[in-house]
């Protein structure tokens, strides 16, 4: 209780100031009572959803979601005005000292807030506002697909020209707009890719979040299959459950659920993919992420009757695996595809210029195609969404790799 006191006080502070630069940009006094009005509802909402309005412990439902998401908004927006404002004031009181100490007027008189300063602070602080909203409304399902060619000495001749669709983290508890995610998976079976893959992280908690968007997803479709692996997410980790015999059972109903839509669930285990007398291994691993995030993926398991000069393809949901474990296993992963990071769900990308989100700080492989010791990683940005509901310059992707033979055109 105590904790909620002190972020409430805390929030209303910070809105203070953004009050004083609206006094001072406009004498309007509705904009002033709509500003009060919208920030003690996202408040309220807030509070409420994450208190007397929780119904499943820890899981975050979209209710929550949004109210998070609405708050983030609005935190930032006055965050950003603050700092301006805060600013000035440090430049006020300076003055205001100047004026008593050497100025010889004896007094300590603040000056009055610049009108331009507020009208500049609340103009520059509107922006990644409104990026944030944008990103809720529409930004969550602006589906891009990125496409990559891939060298190898080493791959099979059959396979040159091989073309995979990957996806992963479709967070399917948090989907809320039907037509935008029947545009999303028609639009990885318009990639007629060779296969698809999929690494990772189906539901948010629970298997029943699938249900309703299984007969949707069960439309993917490729020549060689659809393959899958489990995330972080998928195990129901992060649910308070009633019994460890009801967890489990949510992770079968998933496995099964996996199964039901055509996705051929690789669990520590193995299949090759034919051209002729030519054949790739795919080999997929449970979830392996450093830190506090699951173990369970096991390379040695997964690999059992692999030849170590066979071309190998890896899912694996954590990066973390690629470059904790898997780029220094003298099994010599080709390929490595995962997902997990979402790229934040925020950040800034113009392609060749500029690539950056705060998940760097935590993954040093976060988005996009990296080689190192001679293995490349695509690390996909996410199908889907959690926590905060929307995307902001890290847009939900679909990647097409085509593997191509050095030397080949």
């Amino acid at each position: 209780m105590i904790r909620w006191l002190l972020f409430i006080l805390v929030y209303l502070l910070i809105c203070l100031y953004t009050l004083q630069a609206l006094r001072s940009g406009t004498r309007l006094p509705w904009i002033h009572y709509l500003y009060i009005a919208i920030t003690l509802l996202v408040l309220g909402n807030f509070v409420y959803q994450f208190t007397w309005g929780e119904a499943e412990g820890r899981v975050l439902s979209r209710p929550k979601s949004y109210a998070f998401g609405f708050l983030l908004a609005v935190l930032t927006f006055n965050l950003i005005t603050m700092i301006f404002l805060f600013s000035e004031d440090i430049f006020r009181v300076l003055v205001a000292g100047y004026h008593k100490v050497l100025g010889g007027k004896g007094e300590f008189s603040l000056p009055g807030r610049r009108r331009f300063l507020s009208l500049l602070a609340l103009g520059v602080a509107s922006l990644p506002f409104g990026a944030l909203l944008y990103g809720m409304y529409r930004g969550k399902y602006n589906f891009k697909v990125l496409k990559y060619e891939l060298e190898f000495k080493d791959l099979p001749l059959a396979f040159h020209g091989y073309r995979i669709t990957q996806i992963s983290d479709v967070h399917s508890g948090s989907f809320d707009n039907w037509p935008r995610i029947s545009y999303g998976v028609d639009l990885i079976n318009q990639q007629e890719s060779d296969v698809i893959f999929f690494t990772g992280d189906l539901v948010n908690n629970k298997a029943s979040e699938m249900d309703p968007w299984k007969d949707l997803f069960s439309r993917l479709r490729a020549p060689d299959g659809v393959y899958s692996i489990l995330g972080n997410h998928d195990y129901g980790d992060y649910v308070e459950w009633e019994s460890e015999e009801l967890k489990a059972q949510n992770l079968e109903d998933l496995k099964a659920l996996q199964r039901e839509m055509g996705f051929d669930l690789l669990l520590n285990e193995h299949r090759y993919l034919q051209r002729g007398d030519d054949r790739i291994a795919l080999v997929g691993v449970e979830n392996w992420g450093r830190g506090g995030f699951k173990k369970a993926g096991d390379l040695r398991q997964a690999t059992q009757g692999i030849r170590e000069n066979d071309f190998k393809i890896l899912l694996s949901h954590d990066p973390s695996h690629w470059e904790d474990k898997v780029i220094h296993d003298p099994m010599h992963f080709h390929l490595t595809l995962s997902g997990h990071t979402h790229g934040m769900q925020f950040g800034i990308e113009i392609p060749g210029l500029v690539k950056w989100s705060p998940v760097k700080w935590r993954y040093r492989y976060w988005a996009g195609i990296y080689e190192e010791l001679g293995q490349f990683i695509n690390v996909n940005r996410g199908f889907g969404f959690l926590g905060y509901p929307g995307r902001v310059g890290i847009w939900p992707e679909i990647t097409v790799i085509t593997l191509k033979k050095t030397g080949l055109t």
